[in-house]
């Protein structure tokens, strides 16, 4: 199986440094329509799904190899070997910010930085932290998504999506959840959102920005300030904006502050 057909890999642009864009839960390369097509002119841009999810090869979703988030981890090492230039500045929503921070840890050779769109390492409140949801909200969550997942989707499209004053982005990704594969999104939906990588956190030395919304209800801003104040080299945005989703809903504005981060760079 190649990895083309795995990750439903797609390149654009052939500038000398690689910009990768992964996509967060439930969704795939296109959540990125309204961003990367700005920076084809001056970068090669990498676009993929995670396995399991959008145009990926769903045979390939090897519950053993993706039961923790080192799996998808893997598979973005993978995509770099064969399509990037060189250390990629890798680009990842939710879920794939923890992606890409493990891979980053696993070979940080191969990462020139790290753009973290509400990222969270743990989504359960633990003591002093803040990660969003009770244990018991989690559990109730999973157990809806096991008993009736079109109820599921219907109560959480919204809720990810926010932009109350953008309704049809919220339609858009209430139908993207319709057409995965429930057993999958299932399955990934407990690795998710019972993942705890905050012993991880400190092990990741390659530079960093943190791109919050103001309010968000999958991951508060007492999450970004928890990665900043516990990430190496990392540097916190925070976009007036209600939702989990910035580069959809405040596309400019997140635009504005990943093109600012590389000009920090000097990429």
């Amino acid at each position: 199986m190649s990895i083309q057909f795995r990750n439903n890999v797609h390149c654009h642009g052939d500038g000398p440094i690689t910009l990768m864009f992964v996509h967060g839960y439930g969704c795939d390369q296109q959540m990125w329509r309204f961003i990367y097509p700005s920076f084809v002119g001056r970068y090669r841009v990498v676009l993929m799904d995670l396995t399991g999810s959008g145009g990926s090869d769903l045979s390939a979703y090897d519950r053993n190899k993706y039961s923790t988030l080192y799996g998808h981890a893997e598979d973005i090492l993978d995509v770099i070997d064969l399509y990037a230039k060189a250390p990629v500045v890798f680009i990842g929503h939710s879920v794939s910010a923890m992606i890409g921070m493990l891979a980053s840890i696993m070979s940080p050779e191969k990462f020139t930085a790290q753009i973290m769109v509400g990222p969270s390492p743990c989504f359960i409140n633990d003591g002093d932290y803040v990660g969003g949801f009770n244990a018991e909200d989690i559990d109730g969550l999973l157990k809806l998504m096991e008993i009736d997942y079109d109820s599921w989707i219907k109560r959480m499209a919204p809720v990810i999506m926010g932009a109350p004053r953008q309704p049809i982005l919220q339609e858009e990704l209430l139908t993207r959840f319709a057409k995965n594969d429930p057993e999958i999104t299932r399955h990934f939906a407990r690795v998710t959102f019972t993942a705890d990588h905050r012993a991880e956190v400190a092990k990741s030395t390659v530079p960093a920005l943190i791109l919050q919304c103001s309010d968000d209800m999958i991951a508060p801003r007492e999450v970004g300030d928890y990665l900043h104040q516990h990430l190496a080299n990392s540097q916190l945005a925070v976009i007036d904006n209600i939702g989990h989703c910035p580069h959809m809903s405040s596309p400019s504005a997140s635009s504005d502050i990943i093109e600012d981060y590389l000009l920090h760079l000097g990429v």
